[in-house]
């Protein structure tokens, strides 16, 4: 045979012919972390595309969360006109020792729901018990809707369910035709707010690389805080509570028509699940995107699997040596039973679930008190969100040069130092100014915390079980939640004593937690064990 037709004919070979019969022994086998790093790019046109899509997601729960403050809050009110001395309506009067016929609310009773039902005077602990209720469903959402994006939804479903769901519920709460019905709605609608942030969190941090995931992670919260920020223009203009809530509705509609589209699913949730082949074709789509290439003969696995020589001991057996050697033949799976059983992730569980409760005790009840102010209510919302943006710059900065643990310590005790000064100070003259001074620094701090949070979190779980973990913590934080507004009616200086003994504890507890800086995120409970056992991590 000519060697020139032979060669020829080798040329017309099919090049996927050629890629089947790579010897196992000759495979390129990578984690997601380690393909990200050497071939994808860890954050490249992709992930930046990516990220900002899917963390918009977090504008949507700012909206359905604090839209509570403009819709519930309580209208000034002025005296009728005509209603006489003989009334005893005027300047220092209150509500409750008037006729009701001598005053009326300032912008009419459709302002907001206090006006509207009269959720005043004895009526007032109404407001506070929908509020409460509406964190009591992001509780029990957060749970739920966190095992679901683990298991069959995945990130990007249970992300579009969420946002269907906020959607319907949310504009259903503007026809509410009285409190009980608007109780009830607002409930939905934590329950499906519950599940927006974590979906969101981990669905954009997932597909980028180790060295940037910290600070990329960091950044989610921008996006919480501009949607604070835009609710304060939103309901300027929207004066009425029913109007605020379409208004604030809408944009989930716009988001799931326009945004979900173009947002992928995680690979390492294709991976966990046994879908190896569309993982790998997302893989191949970072790296194109990115201006790199994916190649051939490079396996995609799971954690250990990188360096095992014989995947039958680890339960993997195959029939066809043309397979990549990290298909499972089903799905790995996990549940917070797994957490639980293990002695490394139980206690990782428990810390992360109080340091999660004292976090939130802490930020949303700074809060709340500053509405207490009693100045201009837009502009102090403007305000509160803007001052949050410093700490997560701060934060974002700092992450990778001094690690996840000792911000998660400083943070919180740096909260803790000025909850106390303002828990000592008065609330007269220039002591005022002070203790206004020292709530904006103590949600400077904890701002900082609530956003290391996140991140420190998703890394000490591995994928399997990381939005049931995740889950959890948000649970936790609810209930954190919850209790922040019965704080804050306690007096002048009680809740700034508990704000900074929350402080206090959460950073002690983070004492006990490991760091993750620069260390892989794992994809199985067995990987972990494996790793942090090399790591001597017990």
């Amino acid at each position: 045979m000519d060697p020139g037709s032979a060669a020829a004919g080798d040329l017309r070979q099919p090049l996927v012919e050629s890629t089947a019969k790579i010897p196992a022994a000759e495979k390129e086998r990578l984690g997601i972390d380690a393909m990200l790093q050497r071939h994808c790019g860890e954050f490249g046109r992709w992930q930046m595309k990516h990220f900002v899509l899917t963390c918009l997601a977090w504008a949507l729960e700012a909206f359905h969360t604090m839209v509570m403050i403009f819709a519930d809050r309580e209208p000034d009110w002025r005296c009728r006109v005509g209603s006489g001395s003989g009334s005893g309506c005027g300047v220092g009067s209150s509500v409750c020792e008037l006729d009701r016929g001598s005053w009326e609310w300032v912008g009419g009773r459709g302002s907001s729901t206090v006006s509207e039902w009269g959720l005043v005077c004895g009526e007032k602990y109404k407001v506070g018990l929908v509020q409460a209720i509406f964190f009591a469903g992001c509780m029990i959402g957060a749970g739920i809707f966190g095992h679901l994006s683990d298991s069959k939804l995945g990130r990007k479903g249970s992300l579009t369910v969420v946002c269907l769901l906020n959607t319907v519920f949310g504009i259903a709460t503007a026809f509410s035709p009285n409190y009980l019905t608007y109780v009830f709605l607002r409930l939905l609608t934590g329950f499906s707010t519950g599940g927006v942030g974590l979906c969101a969190f981990v669905l954009a941090t997932e597909p980028i690389g180790p060295s940037k995931r910290g600070a990329a992670g960091m950044s989610t919260f921008y996006f919480f805080s501009t949607g604070i920020a835009l609710l304060s223009g939103i309901a300027y203009i929207f004066k009425s509570w029913r109007d605020l809530y379409i208004a604030t509705s809408i944009p989930s509609l716009l988001f799931l028509v326009i945004v979900i589209p173009f947002i992928s699913e995680s690979p390492r949730w294709y991976l966990v699940r046994g879908r190896v082949d569309e993982a790998m074709k997302l893989m191949r789509a970072i790296a194109k995107s990115n201006g790199r290439c994916l190649p051939e003969g490079v396996v995609l696995v799971m954690d250990n699997e990188e360096e095992e020589e014989d995947d039958n001991e680890k339960g993997y057996p195959y029939s066809d040596e043309n397979l990549p050697l990290s298909v499972p033949k089903k799905a790995v799976e996990g549940s917070l039973k797994d957490v639980i059983r293990s002695p490394l992730t139980r206690i990782r569980l428990v810390l992360s679930v109080f340091i999660s409760f004292t976090v939130s005790v802490v930020y949303y009840g700074l809060s709340l008190n500053v509405v207490n102010l009693k100045t201009n209510l837009y502009l102090n919302v403007l305000l509160n969100a803007v001052a949050e943006m410093p700490a997560f710059t701060i934060t974002a900065v700092l992450l990778d040069r001094f690690g996840r643990k000792p911000l998660m310590i400083g943070t919180q005790w740096f909260s803790f130092v000025f909850c106390f000064i303002g828990c000592l100070l008065g609330l007269t003259g220039p002591w005022k100014v002070v203790r206004m001074a020292c709530g904006i620094l103590g949600i400077f701090g904890m701002a900082g915390t609530y956003n290391l949070l996140f991140i420190y979190i998703s890394e000490l779980f591995p994928t399997v079980v990381r939005n049931a973990a995740l889950g959890c913590a948000t649970q936790a934080a609810q209930m954190g939640a919850i209790l922040a507004p019965f704080v804050v009616v306690l007096g002048s200086w009680i809740p700034f004593g508990v704000f900074a003994f929350c402080g206090l504890v959460g950073g002690w507890l983070a004492f006990y937690l490991p760091e993750t800086l620069n260390l892989p995120l794992y994809d199985t409970m067995h990987g972990m064990h494996e790793g942090e056992s090399n790591r001597g991590v017990c």
